[in-house]
């Protein structure tokens, strides 16, 4: 069962892959103008000159040969060379990836922490907390990370100065001091996010009516709530999560411009603005692949946290 699941998801993932890979490749055909214009930094150039770099680009040959020749080239990590940094692209992104992954680690724990936090509290004690609850969650969901990067600047590195305003750090202490303020302004958002799933998830638990007939056996309330609610409630959380874990991938770009992180997010960035299209294709295609692996985790994770549910369910739901 095990092996099959796994043949299927990954002959879904490479199927994914090669389709998203396709329509990386060929977006820099839509985009106005040609290829060897962007390529020169739209500078003039003798005809023969730019006869050369479209012979070094491939750029006569039919599209479907053209995208060929770039997928065995990936698939090899050579990904071409930057128009802008005149360097490998597989080395600009590998300096680059360490920021980016540690930003969404200490992001996707901030948000693990407190948003389960906040769901329990929420679900469980009722009254003013569930409304304050509530209320706050409403605040985060509805302020963009960037919006809470700029405050986050302004009061805590501008007005009282303790944390950096730009860069990564060196070193993980170094660079848990400077990704401080980033991972909470890309987090708050998705904090909201899964406190409310975590709240009304464990809310459909406790009106079920194995929690009520455990109530009623005398089963302590702690006991109660850990066993009989929240694993229950585990299931549409940890879906939930790896959604979360896919739209930080994305919003990394906002927060590390915001805070000049040098990370995969602002190098991105950065490269669409000057139409650096080997950048653009490698960066891309490794968020698509970020979102693939981290969707097959969750599919794989699912029947632990949830036994009713078989391997596939979920997906096929």
């Amino acid at each position: 069962m095990m092996a099959r699941f796994l043949a299927r998801r990954l002959g879904e993932l490479v199927a994914t892959l090669l389709v998203a890979s396709f329509l990386v490749y060929s977006a820099v055909y839509l985009a106005p103008g040609k290829p060897e214009t962007f390529l020169l930094g739209g500078r003039a150039a003798a005809p023969e000159t730019l006869a050369a770099i479209r012979a070094q680009y491939h750029l006569d040959d039919p599209l479907a040969e053209q995208y060929l020749t770039w997928l065995g080239n990936a698939l090899t990590g050579d990904f071409g060379r930057s128009v802008q940094y005149r360097s490998d692209v597989s080395s600009l992104v590998a300096a680059r990836l360490p920021t980016t992954l540690f930003l969404i680690v200490m992001s996707m724990v901030l948000v693990a922490v407190v948003g389960l936090l906040l769901g329990w509290l929420g679900a469980v004690r009722g009254g003013a907390t569930d409304s304050a609850v509530l209320v706050g969650t409403s605040i985060g969901v509805a302020t963009p990370s960037f919006v809470v990067a700029i405050v986050l600047l302004w009061l805590f590195s501008v007005r009282l100065g303790w944390f950096p305003t730009l860069g990564g750090g060196h070193g993980p202490i170094d660079r848990l001091h400077h990704l401080a303020l980033p991972a909470i302004a890309l987090a708050s958002p998705f904090i909201g996010v899964l406190a409310r799933v975590t709240r009304a998830a464990m809310l459909d638990q406790l009106r079920q009516e194995h929690v009520t007939v455990a109530r009623s056996r005398g089963v302590p309330e702690r006991a109660l709530i850990r066993r009989h609610v929240f694993r229950n409630a585990l299931g549409p959380v940890v879906t939930m999560s790896g959604l979360t874990v896919s739209g930080l991938v994305v919003c990394t770009v906002l927060v590390e411009s915001a805070f000049g992180l040098d990370g995969l997010g602002e190098f991105l960035a950065k490269s669409v603005t000057v139409k650096d299209f080997p950048v653009v294709q490698a960066v891309s295609l490794l968020i698509v692949a970020l979102f693939v692996l981290v969707n097959l985790v969750v599919d794989l994770v699912y029947p632990l946290v949830d036994p009713t549910v078989a391997l596939g369910e979920r997906g096929a739901g």
